[in-house]
C-alpha cells in the first residue's frame, strides 16, 4: 500500500467505535461524535450541509452553523490525521464535497456494509430454496450486533431515522433466520431464543407465530395454544386489536391438527 494507512474501521452497530492504524479515533464530543456516525453510516455518499444541520441541531441552528460545521470536519480530520500520519490521505478519506462532506468507501469499512452484503447473500440463497446457506449467512449478519446501533451516541432527527431502520431490518433477518432454522428442523433449539424475543417484543406477531410453529413442532401443542391466548391478550389491552390473519390461521390449524401444514408454514421469502 505504498506506506499508505489501512483502512478507517468504524463499528456503528452497537456502541460506536472507530479506529485507523489500530488507534481508536472515536472523538469525546458528542456532536462530532454524531458527524463521525453519520459519515460512516452514509459512506461513499456525500452528507449535504442540511442534513448535518437538522441532525445536530434540528430547527434552530446557530447563525454560525456553517463555521461551526467546518471546525468540527477540521477537528475530526486532525484526529485521523494524528493516527494516520498522513494529512493527504485523510483528505482523500474525508473528501469536501460542493454540497456537503463525504468518506471514502474504498478508505472505510463498516460493520453496517457487511451486514448488508450479508444479508443480500443470506436473501439470494432464500431465493435459491437453500434454508442452511440462508441460515448460516444471516447468522453471520446478525452477529455483527453488538446491542442497539449507536447506543451510545446522540441522535438527532437523521441518525433517529437511520437508527430506526436498522433496528426494523435486524428485526426482519432476524425472523427470516428463525424461518430457515425451523425449515431445517431446528424446532427444539429455537424455543428459548423465541421465549425470549416474543417476551422483549410482545406486540411482534410474527415471533409469536414463529414460537407457535416451534412448540407446535417439539409436541407441545398447549404451550403454543397459550402463546396465542397471551398474544391475543396483550392486543387487546394494548391497541384494541385482534390478532392478524397469519397468527389466526396458524391457531386454527393447531386446533385442527393439520400437522401437514407445519413445513409449508413459513415459507423462505425471497
Amino acid at each position: 500500500m505504498n506506506g499508505e494507512p489501512g483502512k478507517l474501521v468504524v463499528q456503528l452497530l452497537g456502541p460506536l467505535s472507530a479506529k485507523l492504524n489500530h488507534q481508536p479515533v472515536v472523538p469525546t464530543a458528542p456532536k462530532q461524535r454524531q458527524i463521525l456516525a453519520l459519515l460512516a453510516l452514509h459512506a461513499g455518499r456525500t452528507v449535504t450541509t442540511p442534513m448535518l444541520v437538522e441532525e445536530l441541531w434540528g430547527e434552530r441552528p446557530p447563525r454560525s452553523f456553517a463555521t461551526t460545521i467546518q471546525t468540527y470536519i477540521l477537528q475530526l480530520r486532525a484526529k485521523l490525521a494524528a493516527a494516520a500520519r498522513d494529512n493527504a490521505w485523510v483528505r482523500r478519506l474525508l473528501r469536501t464535497t460542493p454540497s456537503g462532506y463525504q468518506i471514502d468507501a474504498r478508505l472505510c469499512q463498516t460493520d453496517v456494509a457487511e451486514f448488508d452484503r450479508l444479508v443480500r447473500a443470506g436473501r439470494q440463497a432464500a431465493g435459491l430454496g437453500d434454508p442452511a446457506a440462508t441460515a448460516d449467512l444471516l447468522g453471520h449478519a446478525l452477529a455483527h450486533w453488538r446491542g442497539s446501533a449507536l447506543v451510545d451516541v446522540p441522535t438527532g432527527r437523521v441518525l433517529g431515522a437511520e437508527v430506526a431502520a436498522l433496528e426494523e431490518t435486524r428485526l426482519g433477518v432476524l425472523e427470516r433466520r428463525i424461518e430457515a432454522d425451523l425449515s431445517l428442523h431446528r424446532h427444539a433449539d429455537l424455543l428459548g431464543e423465541l421465549t425470549m424475543l416474543v417476551a422483549r417484543h410482545p406486540l411482534n406477531e410474527n415471533f409469536c407465530a414463529l414460537l407457535m410453529t416451534a412448540f407446535t413442532r417439539s409436541g407441545r401443542t398447549g404451550c403454543a395454544l397459550k402463546a396465542f391466548r397471551r398474544m391475543r391478550a396483550v392486543l387487546r389491552d394494548e391497541l384494541g386489536i385482534e390478532p392478524g390473519p397469519r397468527l389466526q390461521r396458524l391457531q386454527q390449524a393447531i386446533l385442527a391438527g393439520r400437522m401437514e401444514l407445519e413445513s409449508a408454514w413459513f415459507p423462505l421469502a425471497s
